[in-house]
C-alpha cells in the first residue's frame, strides 16, 4: 500500500460507516490489513477489528507485537474476546498465552472454551523452544485398515477443523505413527484399497524435544508442507506447519544477527523495544568489546621501538586491521553459513583449513602486491623495501585471519554455543589484536629492525 493510499484511508475512516470500512478491510490482503491497523489511532484500531471477519481477526491478531496483543486483549468484551480465543489455531493461542503477561494470561485463559483449554493444556506441557512447542495438534489420522474411499470421506467431515489436509497419518490403536498418505495420493489410488497398503512407512518425523530449529531445518531439507512430532514412544502428538517453521527461521536469523552484530537478546521488533531494552541489548558487549580493544594498545607499546625507527609502519595500520577484520568475517560467515545448512560439521575441519589456507595464500598474495604498489607509487610514498615489508606482512595476516575466521565457528558449535558470536565486531576486534601482532613482527624481520 502506497504512503498515499494509506493517507487517504486514514483521513476518511472515521467518516466511513460500518459496512464501508468492512468492505475496505475485506479488499486488504493480509500484509496491507497490518499495515493500516499499525497506522491506526486506538479507537480506530479497536473499531476496525471488530468489523473484520471472525478468519481475519484470528490472522491479525497472531500477527500481532505481545504489546499491541496484550492492549488489543484488554480492550475486547468478553464474549468477543472467547469467539476470537476459541477460532484460533492451538499453537498461535499458545503464543499469545505465553506473551502477554500473567494478568492478561489470566483474562485469556477464563475466557476459553472447554474444548480450547484442554488443547492449551496440552501444548503448554512442552517447551516454547523445542519442536512440541510449534505443533498443532489439529492433524488427520487414521488407522491402517480403513480403506481408501473412506479416507477421503473422513477429509471431507474434518478436514476444516486441521491446519492442513495434505497429509494424513496412519496410526495403530495406541496412536504410533506408521505411515502417512498425500492427499494427492489418496485422489489417484482406488478407493477399495487400504490405506496400510498405500501408505508411506518411510516417515520423516521429530522428537517432541528436539530444538525447533533443528525441526524447522528437517522440515525444509525434505521440502515438506508439515512435519509430524512424535514422543519417545513414536506416539503422534501433533504437526509442524510450513508457515510456522517460516516464523521460527525469522526469529532465528534475526538472533543471528544481532549476535552478529554483538548484541544480546530475542527478536523482538526495534519499535516494541524500550530505550531500556535497547541498552540492556547492546552496552554488554560493547564492554566486552571495549577492553578486548585495549589489548591493542599493550600491542602497539610492546612495538613502541619499532614504530618510533619506522614511523611509515603506523601508516598502515589502519589498512592492517580492516583488511584481516575483513577476512575473518567472510570466512567466519561462510562457516556459519555451512554450519546453519548442516553443509559443514566439525569432522570437516581439515578439509575445511586446507581450504582457507590455499584460498588465504591466493587472497593475501594479491592483496599484498596491490598494497606494495600502492606504497611505492601513491602519496605518502614509501620505498621498495619498506612497502614489501607492508605487503609481506599483510600476506600472513590475510593467511592467518581467514583461517581463523573458519576455526572459530567450527570449534564454538562443537563446544555446543551458536557460532555467530565468532562474526562481526568479536570476529574483528581478535584479528586487530593478532593481526597487528604478526605486522610488525614481519615487517621487524624483513626491515631487521
Amino acid at each position: 500500500m502506497s504512503e498515499e493510499a494509506r493517507s487517504e484511508r486514514l483521513s476518511a475512516f472515521d467518516e466511513l460507516s460500518d459496512e464501508e470500512i468492512r468492505s475496505l478491510l475485506a479488499d486488504l490482503g493480509d500484509h496491507e490489513l497490518l499495515e493500516l491497523y499499525a497506522h491506526l489511532s486506538d479507537t480506530q484500531s479497536v473499531r476496525a477489528f471488530m468489523l473484520l471477519d471472525l478468519e481475519s481477526k484470528t490472522d491479525l491478531i497472531a500477527n500481532l507485537s505481545d504489546a499491541e496483543q496484550e492492549w488489543l486483549i484488554s480492550q475486547l468484551p468478553m464474549q468477543n474476546m472467547r469467539t476470537v480465543l476459541d477460532e484460533m489455531d492451538p499453537d498461535d493461542l499458545v503464543d499469545v498465552i505465553q506473551a502477554v503477561s500473567a494478568e492478561a494470561r489470566q483474562s485469556v485463559w477464563n475466557s476459553l472454551s472447554p474444548e480450547a483449554r484442554e488443547e492449551t493444556q496440552f501444548l503448554l506441557r512442552f517447551d516454547e523452544d523445542d519442536a512440541a512447542g510449534l505443533m498443532t495438534p489439529r492433524y488427520l489420522a487414521v488407522r491402517p485398515s480403513i480403506t481408501v474411499g473412506q479416507t477421503i470421506a473422513f477429509i471431507r467431515r474434518n478436514g476444516r477443523d486441521v491446519e492442513t489436509v495434505y497429509y494424513v497419518y496412519v496410526v495403530d490403536q495406541v496412536k504410533r505413527l506408521l505411515g502417512v498418505i498425500s492427499l494427492r495420493d489418496l485422489l489417484f489410488t482406488d478407493d477399495t484399497i487400504t490405506v496400510g497398503e498405500a501408505m508411506a512407512r518411510d516417515v520423516v518425523s521429530v522428537r517432541d524435544d528436539i530444538d525447533q530449529e533443528e525441526a524447522a531445518r528437517i522440515l525444509d531439507a525434505n521440502d515438506l508442507i508439515a512435519l509430524p512430532v512424535v514422543d519417545g514412544y513414536d506416539r503422534l502428538l501433533g504437526i509442524i506447519t510450513f508457515d510456522d517453521v517460516i516464523d521460527v527461521i525469522r526469529e532465528e536469523q534475526t538472533e543471528d544477527v544481532y549476535k552478529m552484530g554483538a548484541m544480546e537478546g530475542s527478536a523482538e521488533r526495534y519499535v516494541d523495544s524500550s530505550v531500556w531494552k535497547l541498552i540492556r541489548k547492546r552496552v554488554p558487549w560493547l564492554i566486552v568489546l571495549l577492553i578486548a580493544g585495549t589489548i591493542t594498545t599493550n600491542v602497539l607499546s610492546h612495538f613502541e621501538p619499532i614504530i618510533l625507527a619506522a614511523t611509515f609502519l603506523s601508516w598502515f595500520v589502519p589498512v592492517i586491521t580492516q583488511t584481516g577484520g575483513n577476512t575473518g568475517t567472510q570466512s567466519s560467515t561462510l562457516m556459519i553459513r555451512g554450519l546453519a545448512t548442516g553443509e559443514v560439521r566439525f569432522r570437516d575441519v581439515g578439509m575445511v583449513l586446507a581450504k582457507e589456507l590455499a584460498v588465504g595464500a591466493i587472497m593475501g598474495a594479491t592483496l599484498g602486491a596491490v598494497i606494495i604498489l600502492r606504497g611505492v607509487f601513491l602519496p605518502p610514498g614509501v620505498g621498495w623495501l619498506p612497502a614489501v615489508a607492508i605487503g609481506g606482512s599483510l600476506v600472513f595476516v590475510v593467511i592467518f585471519s581467514s583461517l581463523v575466521g573458519a576455526l572459530a565457528p567450527l570449534v564454538i558449535d562443537r563446544l555446543g554455543a551458536d557460532p555467530t558470536v565468532m562474526a562481526g565486531p568479536l570476529m574483528a576486534t581478535i584479528i586487530d589484536v593478532a593481526g597487528l601482532t604478526i605486522y610488525f613482527t614481519v615487517a621487524r624481520l624483513i626491515l631487521a629492525l
